[in-house]
């Protein structure tokens, strides 16, 4: 008589590919709000320096060598 054991079903193809799915969903979760973060503090830095800009603009002794829209360049044509 032969000795005969259970067996279970055939493993699929994808079985126990979940746990590294789910890895690869919190990585790619981690990542976008690594991204947020930075787009987020890129926003705040453009806003503080309109901010520094706007009220530079009010201050009286501003920079000392502004040229309001000169026409005459910083350096001369190359020939």
């Amino acid at each position: 008589m032969r000795h005969r054991t259970k067996r279970g079903p055939k493993p699929t193809l994808h079985e126990g590919y979940e746990m590294f799915e789910y890895e690869l969903q919190q990585i790619r979760s981690a990542e976008m709000i690594r991204e947020a973060d930075n787009h987020r503090l890129a926003r705040e830095a453009i806003r503080a320096r309109r901010a520094a800009r706007r009220s530079a603009k009010d201050d009286t002794e501003g920079r000392v060598n502004r040229r309001p829209h000169s026409r005459r360049h910083r350096f001369a044509r190359a020939a």
